[in-house]
């Protein structure tokens, strides 16, 4: 079972990521992403789908035009979890 990370896990994981910013009213980590136009913002997204739906783990996010804004966060455990760190590290690597 999945559970919460405590701060000091938290603080370990997010060294990791440092594209990642933590939102602690949310209890969850957000990125921002740049691309040249939609296009190539919308591939990224269907890029990032399809890994959520392999991993069953989705991400909350916004796409206006060249941006789009990921949030992570595990509802289940009500917070930050080890799946949200793993997501991150797996959109980076898509993100290039």
């Amino acid at each position: 079972m999945v559970e919460k990370l405590s701060a000091s896990a938290r603080e370990a994981a997010l060294a990791s990521l440092p594209a990642w910013s933590y939102q602690p009213d949310k209890d969850a980590i957000v990125r921002k992403f740049g691309f040249a136009d939609f296009s190539h913002a919308f591939a990224f997204m269907t890029r990032v789908a399809l890994l959520a739906e392999k991993t069953g783990h989705h991400p909350e996010w916004s796409n206006v035009y060249d941006k789009v804004t990921i949030t992570l966060s595990t509802h289940d455990v009500g917070g930050l979890s080890e799946k949200d760190i793993a997501m991150a590290g797996k959109i980076d690597a898509l993100a290039g």
